[in-house]
This record gives C-alpha cells, sequence and structure tokens, in this order.
C-alpha cells in the first residue's frame, strides 16, 4: 500500500525532478520502456551521469593553460582490428602551455626544444591519470605531424635512457623495438626486479612480464628451427612481433651477449 504524500512533499517533489538527472529518467520511460522498471533506469541514469562528469568537467577546475582531453584508458587491452568504438576511454587534464614554457620564449629559447619538451610532458601527464596517447594525438595538440612527435620521443629517450609512455610501447602495437630492447636490458643483463623496471620505464608489471614470456617463447621457437609465420602461431603473436624478437635476438648475439644464459634466468623468473 502507498504510503500519503503529505502536503509539502507533493507540493516541492516535482521541483527533484526538474534536473538533468530527472530529464534523463523520463526520456528512458518514455522513450526506451523495454529498459525495465525505476531501478534499472536508476542504475543506468547514474552511470552516464558519472561518464557526463568525467567527460565535461567543470571548466573553472583547469587552469590556464590547461586543456581537457579523452584518449585511450591505460588498463584497456590492445588486440589487432579493435575499433575505437569497443575501446574503454579515459578523460584527462593536460598542460599545453605552462609558464615557463612561455618564459623560455621569452628567454629566446628555440621553439623545437619547447615543443619537445612540451610532447614529452603531454604523454607523462596522460600516463599518470590512467591515460595513454597516441603520436597523432599529441601532433593534433601541439599542430605538429606525427612523425615529428616521433622523432622528438625518440631524441628524448636516447638523450636520458628514459622510456616515454605512448599507446604504442604501452599496449605493444608501435612497430618498433624502442620498449622492449631497454626492458629486457634492464632485467636480463642490469639484473632489476620487474617492480623497479616497472617504475622505471612506466610499463605495468603485467606487460613486462609479456614481454619476458614471449622473448622466452621466440628465443626457443628459433633453436628449434620454426620460421616466423610457424612462431608466430605457436606463441600466438603476430608475425611483426615474432620479426621485433628476432631483431632483438640477433642485436644481442652481436654484443656477444650469450642467449643460453638469458634463456635460463628467464626460466628462473618464470
Amino acid at each position: 500500500m502507498k504510503k500519503q504524500q503529505t502536503h509539502l512533499q507533493a507540493t516541492y517533489n516535482p521541483m527533484m525532478q526538474k534536473t538533468f538527472v530527472g530529464a534523463l529518467e523520463s526520456f528512458f520511460a518514455d522513450e526506451c520502456p523495454q529498459l525495465g522498471g525505476q531501478r534499472t533506469r536508476k542504475v543506468l541514469v547514474q552511470a552516464i551521469l558519472g561518464m557526463v562528469n568525467e567527460f565535461y568537467p567543470e571548466t573553472s577546475h583547469l587552469r590556464q593553460g590547461q586543456i581537457q582531453w579523452v584518449t585511450v584508458d591505460k588498463d584497456e587491452t590492445a588486440s589487432y582490428g579493435k575499433s575505437m568504438r569497443n575501446t574503454r576511454l579515459k578523460s584527462v587534464v593536460l598542460d599545453l602551455v605552462q609558464p615557463q614554457d612561455i618564459a623560455d620564449r621569452a628567454d629566446g629559447r628555440r621553439l623545437r626544444d619547447i615543443k619537445k619538451e612540451a610532447a614529452v610532458r603531454l604523454f607523462k601527464q596522460a600516463d599518470d591519470q590512467n591515460g595513454c596517447m597516441t603520436n597523432a594525438e599529441v601532433a593534433i595538440l601541439l599542430k605538429i605531424s606525427p612523425p615529428t612527435v616521433g622523432r622528438y620521443i625518440h631524441e628524448y629517450e636516447f638523450e636520458t635512457d628514459e622510456l616515454v609512455p605512448r599507446r604504442g610501447t604501452i599496449h605493444d602495437m608501435g612497430p618498433t623495438l624502442t620498449h622492449k630492447k631497454p626492458i629486457i636490458r634492464k632485467l636480463f643483463l642490469e639484473g632489476k626486479d620487474v617492480g623497479l623496471v616497472s617504475r622505471e620505464t612506466r610499463h605495468s608489471p603485467e606487460a613486462i612480464h609479456r614481454y619476458i614470456r614471449n622473448f622466452r617463447q621466440v628465443l626457443l621457437c628459433r633453436q628449434k628451427g620454426l620460421d616466423e609465420k610457424e612462431t608466430a602461431f605457436a606463441v600466438k603473436i603476430s608475425e611483426r612481433l615474432v620479426l621485433e624478437y628476432h631483431a632483438l635476438i640477433d642485436e644481442f648475439a652481436e654484443e656477444n651477449i650469450v642467449l643460453e644464459s638469458i634463456l635460463q634466468y628467464i626460466g628462473k623468473e618464470l
């Protein structure tokens, strides 16, 4: 039996529905009755409200020079052919312009150097907020080309021996050895543990363990005489990745690094 409303409730309760949440609940009730009852609609409305708050933050919270940007969630699982429609996204706040950028220009510092530092900053800030940006995204923000961003990051990584967290490296999508090589070196040749390497390279422990496992499996397949196609099928990775690991194995061999000892070391760690 329904409770009878008081006069005050009857007078003021309708005002509580005159909100974005109330409008959404009414919309789903009228236009999508197949969704279910009121409880189901409330759960859906709260989920949408949470997304609105994340993707449309109050601009009063942004400092001068900051922007809000939507990128891929760092914890998303990448796979070949996966569309952006089926990919989790993350809203991040980035310092497009910092006071130091202005000071550097006033001091006559080269614009190229300022943009290079800005590119590194954008990747790191997105990573700190669990986002995962691409060269193309940073290129759009800085009004330069993706290859230029790639050159900036390559130079920075060479100069500092520090990996910049980009989507291609975090999700193992880029056709480059730059992220695998230092990770494997730090683990196998410098004897660092996974936790330390994770912090130094800004890669998750899960990603690092995946590199260890794949490197070991590709090395074993190569020792058994399997070609790239057979290895890709056995390890369940792309032929492109197999070729990357083969190139790394060849590079280690040219440096007279004993691969068998690395294989034994990996086996112990696993």
